[in-house]
Formats: structure tokens, sequence, C-alpha cells
């Protein structure tokens, strides 16, 4: 596998990253990108010590994010900067390790615990992505997922559950918000609705020579119920707002949170699952620590009824399990319009 943290550094871009022009992030074109001062809502937690009144008021700011954006991000969110940036640091070193180190992760194979990769399994096209990742399961730290996690550097897997063991916390507090800004129990997500394994991508994305002719990451949705990602300090990650792109500008010490389809169809349309990719850069590299949300396999999908009214807003998907969601969107290559469309209610 030619992975790109193995190479040096590129004065060119090779042929097979040149996507066609009709394909860009064309980043110089002003009207492709939504206005500077349209930025997405920043959302003070409070370390999670939050009044009664405050919470309603989260809350709120939570739902009106989505509705608006599909996007929000959290500060002041009770996960310590030292542990987010030692398994930045931890994942780093992993990604410069020697190649024949890193060689036994390799792997395509989307059902191993613990793989390394390069471009996307959706390649849609000959044309490959500018940027090499890991994906696993992070949490919780059995020992069938421990067991897969690289045992170099040393410091990766203790790093890792100090991480995820905070993000999960913190996933758990943005669940229970959302659910009383809906007027859902606050417990309505616990258990199988978010009790899956969280999976994990760290993308890494080398400087790029040119930017203009390449692409990070293809635009998709998110599979699951919930993404929180660690962008740190180099912006990359573009989010669909009207019909454009909005980059999602650095934060000092935010967490990006983003809803998946599972979000959207469990809401019934309210909180949608909107379009993100990633663009290169010349100057740095980039890396996002992705944390996702999931069901449990045999976890039942669908509206909650509290949001459904068969008068003014009927149900518009299908009971189904999740497993069988996951086979969709393999299918359908992460294409938003053809996943949902397998499980959407026609009222013809």
């Amino acid at each position: 596998m030619e992975l790109l943290c193995n190479a040096p550094a590129h004065a060119t871009v090779p042929s097979r990253y040149i996507f066609p022009p009709e394909k860009r992030a064309a980043l110089q074109l002003d009207n492709d990108l939504t206005p500077d001062d349209i930025t997405l809502p920043i959302i003070d937690l409070h370390h999670g010590a939050l009044s009664d009144d405050r919470r309603s008021q989260v809350a709120a700011e939570i739902i009106a994010a989505g509705k608006e954006f599909g996007f929000f991000q959290v500060v002041n969110h009770g996960v310590e900067e030292d542990a987010v940036q030692a398994f930045r640091d931890a994942a780093a070193g992993f990604f410069a390790l020697p190649a024949k180190e890193k060689l036994p992760y390799c792997s395509y194979d989307m059902s191993k615990r613990f793989r390394l990769a390069t471009s996307t399994s959706y390649d849609r096209g000959e044309t490959r992505y500018w940027r090499d990742y890991v994906k696993f399961r992070c949490y919780p730290p059995s020992d069938d997922n421990v067991r897969c996690w690289p045992s170099k550097p040393a410091s990766f897997a203790p790093r890792l559950v100090e991480y995820c063991e905070a993000v999960h916390g913190l996933a758990q507090t943005l669940l229970g918000l959302v659910a009383e800004g809906l007027g859902l129990d606050a417990g309505f997500f616990a258990g199988d609705l978010s009790g899956g394994d969280t999976h994990m991508s760290v993308n890494y994305y080398p400087p790029c020579p040119d930017p203009s002719v390449t692409m990070g990451l293809l635009a998709h949705c998110d599979r699951h119920l919930l993404t929180l990602l660690s962008q740190a300090d180099v912006a990359g990650l573009q989010a669909m707002h009207g019909g454009r792109w909005l980059l999602v500008r650095p934060v000092q010490g935010a967490f990006v949170v983003n809803f998946g389809h599972q979000m959207e169809i469990v809401t019934n349309g309210v909180l949608a699952s909107v379009e993100h990719r990633a663009v290169t850069n010349s100057v740095a590299a980039r890396m996002s620590v992705a944390s996702h949300v999931h069901p449990t396999d045999g976890c039942l999908i669908r509206p909650a009824p509290e949001l459904v009214d068969e008068a003014e807003n009927p149900a518009q998907y299908r009971e189904f399990l999740f497993s069988e969601f996951m086979e969709a969107y393999d299918a359908a290559d992460a294409s938003r319009d053809d996943v949902l469309e397998s499980f959407k209610i026609r009222r013809d």
C-alpha cells in the first residue's frame, strides 16, 4: 500500500491525485464558499456544570445550531486539553513510524478492528484523495478492541483510553442535551441508540504542493448517530450550508460536533445529517481525530414517536435494524441520497 506518510515531501502532485476541474474544491472561487461572516455556532458547556435554566438554554442552542447548520462547536466541555494533546501526539507518532512497522496494519478490509489505509474505501473513481487514515474501535476498551491497537508508539494505547473515556462522557452529555432540547426524555439516546462500539477515524493530510487540484476527503454524511471531532489549529473541514461550502475555522480547545444519519432518522428530519468534506493545504500537515458514536448492530432505528404526527408530520422513515443501514451505506458508497432512499416511506 502506497501511503503518503511514508513518502518524502512531494514537489508536485502525482497525476493519480489530480481531480478533474469539476470535482475540485475550487477554494479560489468566492461563489463556492459561504461568506466569512457566517461561522458555526460556538456553544459553551460550562464544563457540564449547568444550572437548570442554563441547561435549557444550552439545549435550545444545540437544537437551533443543528437545524441551521447540522454542525456546531463546543467549548468548556470538560475534556482536558492535556488528554487531547497527549493522544494527538501519540497518533502523530504512529503515522511517523517507519513504513515496515506500519505495514502489518495496512488494509482496506472494513471488518478489521484496526486498519491503516490511504485515500478512501469509497473511491467513486480512479483519483486518490490526499489522505492517510486509521480506523478502529476505540470505546469501550474491551480486550477484543485493545489487542488490535498498535504497540508502537508505547504511549498510543494508554493515551487513547484516557482520551476516549473523556470523549465518551462528553458525547453522553451532548445526547442528553439534544434529547431535552427536542422535548424527549433526557435518557432517550441512552442504551442501544448510543451503546455500540465508538469508532475512531484519525485522518492525516500532509502538506500538498498544489491544493487547488486535490481533495482531502469526498463529500459525505456520517452513517452513525453523533461525531465529535478534534481538528486542532489547522483548518480543512468544510460543511455544506445553504448550497455553499462553509470552512469550519478552528477554535482553540473546541470539539466540532455533527449529527449522523441515525440522528436525522430518529428525529424524523428535525436534525439533519449534513454533507461535509476535507480540503488540503500547502503549508502544514493536518490531523483530525473523529469519534463516531454508534448504535448497537441490533438496535431498532425509527423516528421517535414523540416527533411524529400522522396528520401534520408523518414518519419519513421506516423501521430497520442498524446493521441493515450499515450494509446499505456501504452498498451506496456513502452517497447521502442513495442510502436514505432505501429507508424513506413513499407516500405517492
